[in-house]
């Protein structure tokens, strides 16, 4: 039965009829249909095309043929559950074993980046034999009951926060409690985690492990200052716990200089447990939780089995093979650094020219774009952010915001995302900065001076 086409009204009001209310679009007010894609490109319904800057779930590019073929080829061979001895499932876990630490030799396969926290969540578990878990505020881990639990940004709109977590400042030295101008922002925020960890085990509790977004997207496009990540890890192991890196968001050579974010805080930092989702299938659910031999046995000892239907499937496993080979073939992870220094660059350019721009920060193809309503304060300008959006899809150019005050332009686009189109974002933002400064007064930062 061929997929009945409707025109984008039609479709609008069919999802409004049968899609839960909880599940927003972009661009909600006029949002755009989107039937097609390639690169780092999105088509609507009349062709018209915009550029991607969003989907860091596309990877290395929508429908890029060789992943597309991948697929086909394993579907039309065989595609069963992993309980089968197969080649793709060893060959992958393999390949991606050569791009971490020694010590994380162990894998189990998954469809999502929230089932792979959730596993995180039972392997610290079961390996520590404690409980409670200490997360970084502004977090967000995936949309599993045990997960909103451990993700501040979902449980303060939910039931609260339970007795079992602990919540420590987001390591943000533009807008946190320790900034710039502080000697050590590393030190200080590991500080702030063992004054937790002290009062949690004042209280008689145990912590099992610090979960961590290597780079805190929905945080704000934070990058966390080098040191804290090995000092906090002294803290949580003092404490009989074990560290997270949640990779979900940033992984896969986004950052440019590395393959994983958390390689940015130094060889000497080496992770527990990490947890990849998103760009591992560029599209494809998949997802993959790395560990080391201690934790995988201790997981192991309890004689449950761990069994996923679909998960490391023969299918999926050749699709992630194929997303590894494309980063490989095409030098992604170099094109991050270069396209991601250079679009860095530019936007630093128009935050000397355009005073609503606070600070801009990032890695690789992984940048911040903070707008303030003013410098004094730097209060968070949701509103501008919101119309700058908007006006950017005017200009087919599909963007979005993030962070507690909603006010962080994020760039997360397509690794094949190429100086042109960040020459062509930079002027667009620029142009329509300078119109607002023309006729928009909200904020003391769009205001010409007397």
């Amino acid at each position: 039965m061929a997929v009945k086409r409707h025109t984008k009204q039609e479709t609008l009001a069919l999802r409004k009829q049968l899609i839960g209310s909880s599940c927003h679009l972009f661009y909600s007010d006029d949002p755009v249909k989107i039937v097609r894609g390639q690169g780092q490109y999105m088509y609507d319904e009349k062709g018209t095309e915009y550029l991607d800057c969003i989907n860091n779930v596309a990877h290395v590019g929508h429908c890029h043929p060789h992943v597309v073929q991948a697929a086909h080829e394993q579907n039309g061979e065989l595609n069963t559950n992993s309980r089968f001895l197969h080649d793709n499932i060893v060959n992958y876990a393999h390949r991606l074993s050569q791009t971490l630490p020694r010590k994380l030799c162990v894998f189990y396969f998954l469809n999502s980046g929230s089932e792979a926290n959730d596993l995180a969540l039972r392997l610290s578990r079961q390996y520590t034999g404690h409980r409670d878990v200490v997360v970084i505020d502004h977090a967000y881990h995936g949309h599993l009951t045990s997960l909103t639990d451990i993700s501040p940004y979902k449980f303060r709109e939910l039931d609260g926060q339970p007795d079992w977590v602990h919540v420590v400042p987001l390591p943000d030295i533009y807008r946190g409690i320790y900034r710039e101008d502080h000697p050590d922002p590393a030190t200080a925020y590991a500080d702030e985690v063992k004054k937790v960890i002290d009062e949690a085990e004042d209280k008689g509790r145990k912590i099992a492990a610090f979960f961590a977004e290597s780079l805190p997207s929905v945080g704000g496009q934070i990058i966390i200052p080098p040191g804290y990540f090995q000092k906090v890890a002294e803290h949580i192991r003092n404490a009989g716990g074990v560290f997270v890196v949640d990779e979900i968001q940033v992984g896969f050579g986004r950052v440019g200089k590395y393959f994983w974010a958390f390689q940015l805080q130094g060889e000497d930092f080496v992770p527990d447990i990490v947890t990849m989702g998103k760009p591992i299938g560029n599209g494809h659910p998949i997802a993959c939780v790395a560990t080391t031999q201690d934790i995988a046995t201790a997981f192991g000892s309890t004689g449950v089995e761990y069994f996923n239907t679909f998960a490391g499937s023969p299918v999926s496993c050749a699709v992630g093979l194929a997303v590894l080979d494309v980063l490989e073939k095409e030098h992604l992870q170099a094109h991050a650094d270069h396209v991601g220094e250079f679009l860095m660059g530019l936007l630093k350019e128009q935050r000397e020219k355009h005073p609503i721009i606070g600070d801009v920060r990032g890695v690789g193809l992984f940048i911040g774009v903070d707008l303030i309503k003013d410098k004094a304060t730097r209060t968070p300008a949701t509103e501008e952010a919101d119309y700058l959006i908007s006006k950017l899809k005017d200009n087919h150019i599909l963007l979005s915001t993030d962070g507690p005050g909603g006010n962080v332009l994020k760039f997360k686009p397509p690794m094949c995302f190429n100086m042109d189109d960040a020459r062509l974002v930079a002027n667009k933002i620029d142009t329509i900065l300078t119109e607002m400064e023309k006729t928009m007064s909200s904020c003391e930062t769009l205001q010409s001076p007397e």
